[in-house]
């Protein structure tokens, strides 16, 4: 259910609970400017900080549209329900000893249900989190100190939690803080339904979301739908790992994904950024604030010495990003700017000659924004302020602000050491519209996530995820022909093959197939290792003896037509993940699935772009594309065959549990791909 936050996130009165906590409340929308109406409400005090003191929710002039709740829990839910009939617009729970206590608390789970409850259908953030500071308008449902300023536009940052939400609002890299908001328990409200909200906010240029578990998959789904609509980009931490499904596993399918690569996967199917610290969070969110998502992953790089040259190259050689080689155009202008000395190369080291003179940088940079890159950086690192001369240093940022207006072009400077970039500096940086990157690492993780987010929305975007429930039941496991039987339907290649359950039959059957064939005992998970797989049998003798063979593992037998010698082997794989639902595998099968660990996971439904594009990132690919003089795998045979275990997957959804074809033999073009096996676990 949505429920709406405006509100409690944009208050014009707030009403404060409790003692300490309370008062810390009101002394920050004070020292924030905080234009509207504060009530306190105490059973004993007559004011606080010279505001009238209110004994209860009923006392109150009118409903508030936020409340801060700072006292126990039980009087937590107590207020929580006298809020709701009052019919005010939400409130943030600081109380603890919920959910998050369970293990120590018996009743930690019936109590948070109980504020649940009493909540009804007013907005509730928590319980045990500090709240939420909106500096767009001073309101502050924050117990604490922070580090933030009033600004009239920025990027909003929410976290579950609040010691995170503490050091962020400290941050002194430039970053325009609209909003720090903690969910907490998230109860309720989850960070997804509440960064909806902040979206909505036209001051409010881009989000960050540093989560420890997903609260919704729908609801993220409906944040990644709105920040396209909007064009406010979203990018998330993600820490941690889902839960783990609780499956018996009899493949490689589930090792293969992993929970933490699936919320990756599902992350870029929304168009949803993702990084991995916290640092890299703040500098992408400047990015994004000061240039929005990136049309690509094309870069320039510029500094005064062949050393940060270098840095800068290396560094790139770890993300994806492209110092895509000078236009012939942009030479000339360059080596008349700086001398016939200076390699015009990207990324360039424009030595000193023009140090400190504003004119020659400007044309010097100018040249070099001119070659249509995403965005341009310039490596700048100054000198301590307390000790040193900043006067060319604050020059070249000049020539850098001049030459991005004259070329419309987007820049970013970079000190390669963060702290070497003063919080003054950063503030004009951003004010002019310049990007001020703290940290190489961190300016090249922030470009490529921006691209990713651009290349994202560059194209259509995805259908709906699959919403499934699952059905009731034990699991069983199909045997490798009924697993090929059921996926031949939905038109996967499998090759030719008969059952039996005697030597003899085995012997008849592939007489009737035709030589050569492969033999293999049913019943048997790993059958490789137990012996019960026998290839390019050529006569009815051979078969017969190889049935006799393996009789003592095998319940039965398999005899199938030999699939002819394949290009490369893959492995299709799918199980249900517990927050995204059943997804898909693929990657290098047969016995390079461990030695290489190379798939990539589609969420589903997926498409056949979305195919290629896995397809195209696996490193299996040289061997797809004929290697050292090897024909050329059948790539449309290939597309084809991992679509029909796509549309199996998304049809038996409700009760799939596993599925691995391992291997797919991908045939040489215009010769198909075979299952040459299969497993299918599922429930009854």
């Amino acid at each position: 259910m949505t429920r709406p936050l405006d509100r409690l996130i944009r208050p014009r009165t707030i009403a404060v609970f409790g003692g300490k906590e309370a008062r810390r409340v009101i002394e920050q929308c004070d020292k924030m400017g905080f234009t509207g109406e504060i009530w306190p409400v105490h059973p004993r005090e007559a004011e606080i900080l010279g505001r009238k003191c209110y004994r209860s929710v009923a006392e109150l002039p009118r409903a508030p549209d936020a409340s801060f709740v700072g006292v126990n829990r039980q009087l937590t839910i107590d207020i929580i329900r006298d809020l709701a009939a009052r019919g005010a617009g939400g409130a943030v729970c600081y109380a603890s000893g919920f959910r998050e206590a369970a293990s120590e608390l018996d009743d930690g789970n019936d109590m948070q249900e109980a504020l649940v409850a009493a909540a009804g259908d007013m907005p509730i953030v928590g319980p045990n989190c500090y709240g939420f500071i909106n500096m767009l308008d001073g309101a502050l449902l924050w117990p604490d100190q922070h580090g933030m300023l009033r600004i009239e536009k920025g990027v909003a940052i929410l976290t579950q939690s609040s010691n995170i939400a503490c050091n962020i609002s400290m941050q002194t890299r430039g970053l325009p803080l609209a909003y720090v908001m903690t969910a907490g328990n998230q109860a309720q409200t989850g960070l997804s339904d509440i960064a909806c909200a902040v979206l909505e906010d036209p001051r409010v240029t881009a989000v960050g979301l540093h989560i420890e578990g997903f609260d919704s998959v729908a609801a993220l789904e409906r944040l990644a739908t709105r920040a396209r609509e909007l064009g406010k980009p979203v990018v998330t931490l993600k820490v941690g790992k889902s839960e783990a499904a609780q499956l018996a596993t009899v493949s490689h399918t589930a090792s293969l994904a992993g929970n933490d690569r699936v919320s990756s996967a599902l992350l870029a199917r929304l168009g949803i950024g993702r990084v991995d610290t916290l640092p890299a969070l703040l500098e992408t969110l400047k990015l994004l604030h000061v240039a929005g998502p990136l049309a690509s992953r094309d870069i320039s790089s510029m500094s005064c010495s062949g050393g940060e040259a270098s840095l800068m190259a290396d560094a790139g050689e770890r993300y994806r990003v492209n110092y895509r080689p000078l236009r012939d155009e942009q030479k000339k202008p360059l080596k008349d700017a700086l001398g016939e000395m200076v390699t015009i190369a990207n990324p360039l080291d424009y030595h000193t000659f023009v140090w400190g003179n504003r004119e020659k940088q400007t044309t010097a940079f100018a040249a070099m924004m001119k070659g249509g890159y995403a965005i341009n950086l310039l490596v700048l690192d100054f000198p301590r302020l307390d000790r040193c001369d900043p006067a060319d240093w604050e020059t070249t940022c000049h020539a850098v602000i001049d030459a991005a207006r004259a070329t419309g072009a987007r820049a970013g400077i970079v000190a390669s050491l963060g702290e070497n970039m003063p919080e003054a500096t950063a503030l004009f940086l951003m004010k002019a519209g310049v990007v001020p990157f703290f940290g190489i690492e961190e300016a090249l993780d922030a470009i490529e996530t921006a691209a990713d987010i651009g290349a994202a929305w560059a194209k259509p975007a995805p259908p709906r995820l699959l919403e499934v429930v699952g059905d009731a039941g034990d699991a069983i496991t199909l045997s490798e022909h009924e697993a090929k039987l059921e996926l031949a339907t939905s038109g996967l290649k499998v090759p030719e093959g008969r059952t039996a359950t005697t030597a003899e039959e085995a012997a008849n059957a592939a007489e009737a197939l035709g030589f050569p064939v492969v033999l293999k005992g049913l019943g048997v998970a790993h059958k490789t290792e137990a012996g019960a797989v026998k290839l390019n049998l050529a006569s009815r003798d051979e078969v017969h003896a190889a049935a006799k063979a393996m009789a003592a593992v095998a319940s039965g037998y398999l005899v199938e037509k030999m699939v002819g010698k394949p290009v490369a082997e893959l492995i299709i794989g799918a199980m249900r993940d517990p927050v995204a639902g059943p997804v898909l595998t693929i990657g290098a099968g047969g016995i390079l699935v461990e030695l290489l660990d190379d798939s990539a996971i589609l969420t589903l439904p997926t498409t056949s772009e979305a195919i290629r594009e896995a397809i195209g990132g696996l490193k299996i690919r040289k061997l797809l594309d004929g290697y050292r003089g090897a024909p050329t795998a059948d790539y449309a045979a290939l597309t084809e065959a991992v679509a029909a275990a796509a549309s199996y997957v998304v049809a038996n959804a409700s009760k799939l549990e596993e599925l691995d074809i391992n291997p797919l033999m991908v045939l040489p073009n215009g010769q198909g791909a075979v299952a040459a096996d299969a497993l299918i676990r599922r429930r009854k």
